[in-house]
């Protein structure tokens, strides 16, 4: 099938496009009424910058940051799971995890903190608000990745657990989780990446009077950089790699090197990946013995009992189950979409009080905007793509290398920004040019580690075929390497494009040592509407951002997602 024939044959926009348009307006319209019940003034808890309360602030952060995973890859699992199976949901989840992706986390704030304040003890509710608002910035290149993990499995492998008559849990179990995990393992590090990239924003921010502050190494990084002291800037740094490095060598290498075990192929590598922390593990009596009388027990007790859902009663009892749930979704739907319509509507009302020039202004700052991620989009493509398949391709420079990417990548670019800033000011282009460069520091690392997971998860068989077919260069890559990393490329690609729009918020306005840089660009005007509380702006720029966003992953990433899922899968 030519690619002009699979564009073409994707569909095209649907109602539940606009329902689900109307629905995130709905919710934004909700965030802002509720701020009227929120207190009038808000201040957390001074923030120290002495360098003794760094190991209490990180192990803070580090709580927020597991549960937000947790909570992200939960989400992921299940909602990547109905995507992929259920042709009619998709029509709903996928576009709506298209605008769940591109909606900033400056314009998520609002309406997470201020609700749960609302209605919650104020340290709870800030709380609760931080992890959620961490989550965001987790779980949608997670539920790309699975959600991609699911459509490409191999038809022969789905064929083999039809013979063998595995139910829906058990292939779930022991086919589609399997497949996907290495992409699922390497998305996890970028997940964790992106958590610190935003943590600064999550810890600490303004809205009008109102300071939502927690103590953690983001909001520390983020007083630093506001009061300009340089000094607590670099400890909150050497904390945060201190961190970074430690997660490095007892979570994420163990986990990559179990992780090998899932590739799809039929010859060891000459090098697979290594652990000392899973080699003691796997020699340890104590973690075989909680393995064998907690973990595998537990395992079994769940298999048996969702294996024996799917035949629970009789198929009347079942049939009367499930005419009882389908009436009560029918009620749950109609209330839904009535109190979308009745939101989007007064949404739209609100909007309505902005005059031309809040349109125009709106309007230049998408353009500018836009042509920002797509520089640093091209920048970014331009060294992750023969970088990451050096490292997928080559353990010995992965097992060098990794370390330091992880490092790297989870550095917070918002943290050095203020610095960079100061540097870059006065060069030409300004802030422009610095705005880009933040872009790609937030960006890069989604292209990054997808390419390495797509790498990695090449059968060696077949690489070393194309070795003995001495196919070499150019050719290499045309035949073999790009269509192998395609599915992940488009990820990679559709995941930086949402978080460029996202760094944009943070990267075309800056605030260091109490002053104020900024901008045109559709970032600068929601960070700026979020500081002066304007909601009619802020509403109407993140439904900018994110139609911009919805309409190129339709047009573009998911056609072409269709046609990684009709050519490039190992069948």
């Amino acid at each position: 099938m030519q690619l002009r024939s699979i564009l073409h044959a994707h569909r095209s926009f649907s109602t539940g496009d606009l329902m689900v348009g109307l629905g995130l307006a709905a919710l934004l319209y909700l965030g802002i009424q509720l701020s009227t019940g929120a207190p009038d003034r808000f201040a957390g808890p001074e923030v120290n910058l002495s360098p003794a309360a760094l190991p209490y602030y990180a192990l803070r952060s580090l709580s927020r940051m597991a549960a937000a995973y947790l909570l992200s890859l939960s989400f992921s699992l299940v909602y990547g799971y109905v995507a992929a199976k259920n042709r009619r949901a998709q029509t709903i989840l996928l576009p709506l995890l298209d605008i769940l992706q591109s909606i900033p986390i400056l314009s998520f704030m609002p309406v997470v903190v201020l609700a749960l304040v609302s209605f919650l003890p104020r340290g709870l509710g800030v709380e609760l608000g931080s992890i959620l608002l961490i989550f965001t910035s987790q779980a949608w290149n997670l539920t790309f990745a699975f959600y991609h993990g699911l459509i490409i499995v191999p038809k022969e492998m789905r064929e083999a657990a039809s013979i063998f008559r595995l139910n829906w849990w058990l292939q779930f179990k022991a086919l589609e989780v399997p497949f996907a995990t290495i992409g699922l393992v390497w998305n996890s590090m970028m997940s964790w990446a992106g958590g610190w990239f935003f943590l600064m924003a999550a810890e600490q921010f303004t809205l009008g009077d109102k300071d939502f502050r927690l103590l953690g190494l983001g909001s520390y990084l983020k007083t630093a950089a506001e009061q300009g002291n340089i000094s607590a800037l670099i400890w909150g740094l050497g904390a945060m790699v201190a961190v970074i490095l430690l997660l490095d060598q007892f979570v994420w290498q163990p986990i990559l090197a179990w992780a090998d075990k899932f590739k799809l192929q039929t010859v060891s590598a000459s090098e697979p990946p290594r652990s000392w922390v899973l080699d003691v593990l796997s020699r340890s009596w104590l973690v075989e013995r909680f393995h064998a009388k907690a973990i595998a027990p537990l395992g079994e007790a769940i298999d048996r009992r969702l294996v024996g859902m799917v035949n629970e009663g009789s198929s009347s009892v079942r049939r009367r189950r499930g005419s009882i749930l389908g009436a009560i979704s029918t009620i749950l739907l109609i209330a839904l979409l009535a109190a979308v319509i009745y939101g989007g509507t007064r949404a739209v009302s609100l909007m309505t009080t902005l005059g031309w020039r809040e349109w125009l202004e709106i309007l230049s700052g998408a353009v500018a905007t836009w042509l920002r991620v797509l520089v640093a989009l091209f920048l970014a493509l331009a060294w992750t793509l023969p970088l990451g398949v050096a490292i997928g391709t080559n353990q010995r420079l992965a097992n060098r290398v990794m370390p330091v990417v992880q490092v790297v990548a989870s550095v917070p670019a918002t943290a050095l920004f203020p610095i960079l800033l100061w540097l870059l000011i006065n060069v030409a282009g300004g802030l422009n040019f610095a705005s880009i460069l933040l872009m790609l520091l937030g960006t890069q690392w989604y292209l990054l580690f997808n390419i390495i997971a797509g790498s990695m998860a090449i059968p060696q068989d077949l690489r070393y075929t194309t070795d003995n077919l001495a196919i070499q260069g150019w050719e290499r890559w045309r035949s073999f390497t790009l269509p192998a990393l395609f599915p992940y490329l488009i990820t990679g690609m559709i995941t930086a494009t949402g978080g460029a729009w996202n760094a944009s918020v943070v990267s075309e306005y800056v605030r260091f040592a109490t002053k104020t840089e900024s901008t045109l660009g559709l970032g600068s005007l929601i960070s700026q509407a979020t500081a002066d509380a304007n909601f009619a702006l802020l509403l109407a720029s993140t439904l900018t951002m994110v139609g911009i966003v919805v309409v190129v992953n339709r047009l573009l990433w998911r056609r072409l997602y269709n046609l990684a899922e009709e050519r490039f899968r190992w069948d």
